[in-house]
């Protein structure tokens, strides 16, 4: 096996090689960064597979194989980013610039380029030291993450390939530092997100001359009236129980009620609890707004397309209900559902995997206590938890990058991570397959 400073050194070098390659999803255009981890894993001997629906947005398969006596691990990462505006940035945003304090700059750098670079370099790793574990460790890099509309990046990816399907996965979403004010110290892992249902809304009114705005009806006005409602509406409070398993791991009761328990983590570390409300219920956050095409016309119908983010076991039904008792019955209107929920999936807390992020801890930073979490948005986690009934967690766990630089850094300027996270990293993933391997089926 590699010292940490040749595996600190491969991992760096790859990820500041993976952002030099703009990936900005739309468009993605991800094949050049499979190529990439294709020849830096086949410099290792590790046998890859690219696999696409678009020839510009190419998935990436490896395996270690294992004997078939034991559990299977995939090793999950997508290679596209979100855009970038280049005038914000300290450094150019795609240069993959690495400071004189070791902190490895741009696009990708916190989500999850960082991620994806040190699974691939655990990967190698393994498989250079001969490791032949019991059960298959699958390595996945794949494309469209970020906007996921496109198909061709795990959603459908799982259907194209079933044999990625493995017992336990590790992606993103988990895995940060909190000080807590008491003393003790919380990392997060993720157990499961949010779903995501758009929703469509339109006021309904009467074309007429802009000359004469008198009439009122105005479905632009009406519809200015129906979105100041869905602002002050609070959703129903519904308490997950990953959330309760947070709560409780911090020692924060309920008893008091959720407002309280916001209240008390929020005096622990106040950045862990700004997380929390949305983990409470639906949100619903008007983002798009669409009326007359013509400055002289007043339009009929004015709409606003929402984005609506639901608890696992949460329904469209009960989506429906909250929209309309928010607008109300006394205007007129149209709501529309658009598509059926996509994620919304968790994996339970009492499994190996789970033991197995904890001992790292226990070894590594020693007194830190795992804590579960949802995540509010979405990834690509729910896809093998549904398709496959994986056990699936997120969990990069960090020490280095000041917890604000890092978590600021995603989907906003000046994204960066320290290399000696990197190699953190690239350690728990090797713990994290030899652990798996030594658990029979």
């Amino acid at each position: 096996m590699l010292p940490d400073a040749e595996l600190r050194e491969e991992a760096t070098e790859l990820l500041r090689a993976l952002i030099r390659i703009d990936t900005s999803n739309p468009p993605g255009r991800e094949t050049p960064a499979a190529l990439e981890i294709a020849r830096y894993l086949e410099a290792s001997g590790v046998e890859c597979e690219l696999v696409a629906r678009d020839p510009d947005r190419t998935n990436l398969i490896a395996r270690i194989k294992g004997t078939g006596d034991g559990p299977s691990l995939c090793f999950l990462g997508h290679t596209d980013v979100v855009p970038a505006e280049p005038d914000d940035w300290t450094h150019p945003p795609f240069s993959g610039h690495l400071d004189e304090d070791g902190y490895v700059w741009g696009r990708g750098a916190a989500d999850m380029k960082n991620e994806t670079a040190t699974r691939v370099v655990a990967f190698a790793a393994l498989a250079r030291s001969g490791f032949e574990p019991r059960g298959d460790i699958v390595l996945v890099s794949q494309a469209d993450e970020e906007d996921g509309e496109e198909g061709v990046g795990l959603t459908w990816l799982v259907g194209e390939r079933p044999d990625i399907g493995c017992d336990y996965a590790i992606d993103e979403g988990g895995g940060s530092r909190y000080q807590l004010a008491d003393g003790r110290v919380a990392v997060t892992v993720c157990v499961g997100e949010k779903a995501t249902l758009p929703a469509r809304i339109t006021a309904l009114g009467e074309a007429g001359h802009a000359s004469d705005p008198s009439s009122g009806m105005n479905a632009v006005v009406r519809l200015a009236t129906l979105i100041e409602r869905l602002g002050r509406y609070r959703t129903e409070r519904i308490v997950h129980p990953a959330t309760r398993q947070m709560l409780e791991a911090l020692g924060v009761s309920l008893e008091a009620g959720i407002e309280s328990a916001i209240d008390r983590v929020v005096a622990l570390n106040p950045m862990l609890g700004a997380d929390l409300p949305p983990l409470f219920g639906t949100t619903i956050a008007p983002t798009r707004l669409a009326a007359s095409r013509a400055l002289n016309v007043i339009p009929p119908r004015a709409s606003v397309d929402c984005d609506c983010r639901l608890l696992p076991g949460t329904t469209a039904a009960d989506l429906e209900r909250e929209l309309r008792t928010a607008l109300g019955d006394n205007i007129p209107f149209e709501l529309e559902l658009v598509g059926s929920p996509v994620g919304g999936s968790s994996s339970r807390l009492d499994t190996p995997l789970y033991r197995i992020c904890q001992e790292f801890l226990e070894e590594h930073d020693p007194g830190a206590r795992l804590i579960p979490i949802l995540l509010s948005g979405f990834c690509d986690m729910h896809f093998v938890r549904a398709t496959f009934g994986t056990v699936a967690y997120g969990f990069w766990p960090q020490r280095y990058t000041p917890l604000n630089a890092y978590l600021d850094g995603v989907h906003n300027y000046d994204e960066r991570v320290h290399v000696d996270d990197l190699l953190y990293a690239v350690r728990f993933h090797l713990h994290a397959a030899r652990a798996i391997s030594e658990l029979a089926r």
